[in-house]
């Protein structure tokens, strides 16, 4: 806690007092650009990869980047869906996992989740419909590969998932809002950005291999858009 108490005394002294303009017309309403949908691991920093300030990004964190389709749980993600695209107007909506994720390696070994960590357990049916197809279309793909796999399939589930909630729905029928599939590399950096509709992406591991149809996209090129 001391380095926390320090860092708060430091953001107070410095950087609140030179960005002072800024938070007072934040404290005046809120109009985020994105909702940005990603995991809670501590390695992911949504600001920190997009290059984005406060008030830039409306950000939904959770373990395994999930959204659970609509009326499934009345949980915290279909509130702040809801919230962002009907009070705050909210045109894009990025789904971003990451490289080396545990919620993804827990989905495929779910049995071992179930005695230590049963409440983890139960989120990751929310992702079954990952795990389901890795099953019946990567049967031969092991280890890396098809952990790799699952974190790139899985942020497509998620926009299938995004797909079944009522306002999602309306907005995207009327071209009034875009969904958005990442996946972010933490060892490189990089950004792969995968299409929305599952039919156009070819995901292949095959002999060690990870080849993926999707676009490279780095730091500096997101901060522009």
């Amino acid at each position: 806690m001391r380095k926390i108490n320090q860092g708060i005394h430091q953001f107070q002294t410095n950087y609140f007092t030179t960005h002072r303009e800024m938070f007072e017309q934040l404290a005046l309403g809120q109009h985020p650009r994105i909702l940005f949908i990603t995991c809670c691991d501590s390695r992911i920093d949504p600001n920190l990869i997009t290059q984005t300030q406060p008030g830039e990004l409306f950000i939904v964190r959770n373990i395994g980047n999930i959204i659970p389709p609509y009326g499934a749980t009345n949980g915290g993600e279909g509130a702040a869906i809801e919230y962002a695209i009907q009070s705050l107007d909210i045109k894009d909506i990025v789904v971003c996992g990451h490289s080396h994720c545990g919620a993804m390696k827990g989905l495929l070994q779910p049995s071992g989740l179930n005695e230590e960590l049963p409440l983890v357990h139960d989120w990751l049916k929310y992702a079954e419909g990952t795990r389901r197809l890795l099953r019946y279309n990567y049967k031969g793909v092991e280890g890396e590969d098809l952990l790799n796999a699952a974190i790139e399939e899985n942020v497509i589930t998620q926009l299938d998932n995004l797909r079944t909630y009522p306002i999602v729905h309306a907005r995207l029928y009327s071209g009034q809002l875009n969904l958005h599939a990442w996946v972010y590399k933490i060892e490189t950096g990089g950004i792969f950005v995968y299409s929305a509709d599952r039919c156009n992406i070819q995901a292949k591991h095959e002999d060690g291999m990870a080849v993926v149809e999707a676009v490279p996209l780095f730091v500096n090129q997101v901060a522009k858009e």
